[in-house]
């Protein structure tokens, strides 16, 4: 008698489009184990990311501004739970592995450090052989979770997780093939991600002042849209027809499309993530951060992870514990390590 899992995995098999990857085809985990009776391979990694704990830290880590008061700017969070959606909308379409893509989608950003892009080039520097969120993210689900075990998570799930980051000036699509994930899922969360945020950073800085709608380039919002929901959409109905137009051999956009988008992200790095306020902000998390990585490299036995010390180094176990981080607990320790406290019954002796 067949399991529940084996019949998912034949419903599987009978709607996903011939590139599609299939639950009972992966190339397996870093350490074999038993199958679930109920759930196929890439369900039981999407359930794996949710319920760790770099997942939930997320919540309190920096997408664009630090320590927002407001409650409707995004997180780090929230912006996976976008990119999550957008990814899977493009699966569903192109009738695609929607539980890969949304594993991937989910543990793109697992890796991030606070005070989001800018803790991440302090990071850089300080770590000897650099950081990368993407690295450190399959760090994550390889060896740091379930107190050294990691998650054990699926060879095409951890492909997405590596190959999604595009930098500066990548392109989502249309990378060398050693470059992209070998996977059309991955391909998909790599674009997602950068529909997500050039359109979400764009409703954050708005509403944090930074910029007035009527300042946005006309040209690409001429191409895509002048509202987020219509840019979103021009985006995602491009990718779809662009893909199956070659036969989905990889996932494309057409150059109208892909052009305005990349023109989009050139600005928010200009106006946003890369103006007078950011770099203020920046300056703000080196500080922060260069004087916790100090202090703790001097007392590892307090903070740093003694297996992690021991057989990588001190640096190696340094860099877990900061980029582990949210906001708040790297400020918190920040004040409680550098900030002196006033000695209140000393000054009720004097007063």
């Amino acid at each position: 008698m067949s399991t529940i899992r084996e019949a998912l995995e034949r419903r599987e098999d009978a709607a996903l489009a011939p590139q599609a990857a299939r639950s009972p085809k992966s190339r397996g985990r870093l350490r074999p184990e038993a199958e679930d009776d109920l759930r196929p391979a890439f369900q039981r990694d999407r359930d794996r990311i949710i319920h760790c704990k770099a997942f939930r830290r997320l919540k309190h880590k920096t997408q664009v501004f630090f320590a927002p008061a407001g409650d409707h700017y995004r997180t780090r969070l929230t912006h996976t739970l976008e990119v999550a959606q957008i990814a899977r909308s493009i699966a569903k379409v192109l009738a695609l592995n929607e539980d890969l893509t949304e594993a991937i989608a989910l543990g793109h950003d697992l890796g991030h450090t606070p005070f989001g892009h800018h803790g991440e080039r302090v990071l850089n520097t300080l770590m000897p052989g650099g950081f990368e969120h993407y690295d450190q993210s399959l760090r994550i689900v390889d060896r740091l979770e379930r107190d050294g075990e990691g998650l054990n998570l699926t060879w095409e799930t951890r492909d997405g997780i590596a190959t999604h980051s595009k930098g500066k000036r990548g392109a989502p699509v249309g990378p060398t093939v050693a470059a992209r994930a070998s996977t059309l899922e991955g391909q998909v969360t790599r674009v997602a991600d950068l529909i997500a945020y050039v359109n979400h950073d764009i409703d954050d800085a708005v509403r944090a002042g930074i910029l007035r709608p009527e300042s946005l380039p006309e040209e690409p919002l001429r191409v895509l849209g002048r509202t987020h929901s219509e840019r979103i959409g021009r985006m995602v109905r491009d990718v779809v027809e662009q893909s199956e137009a070659v036969g989905l051999d990889a996932l494309a956009m057409s150059d109208a499309v892909l052009g305005a988008m990349l023109d989009l992200r050139a600005f928010l790095f200009a106006s946003v993530y890369e103006n007078e306020v950011s770099t203020a902000e920046f300056r703000k998390a080196a500080g922060i951060l260069g004087g916790l990585w100090e202090k703790v490299r001097e007392r590892p036995g307090e903070f740093l992870e003694p297996r992690t010390v021991e057989s990588e180094g001190i640096d190696a176990a340094a860099r877990d514990f900061l980029a582990g981080m949210t906001d708040r607990y790297a400020v918190a320790l920040y004040e409680h390590l550098f900030i002196p406290k006033p000695w209140v019954a000393l000054a009720g002796r004097w007063s």
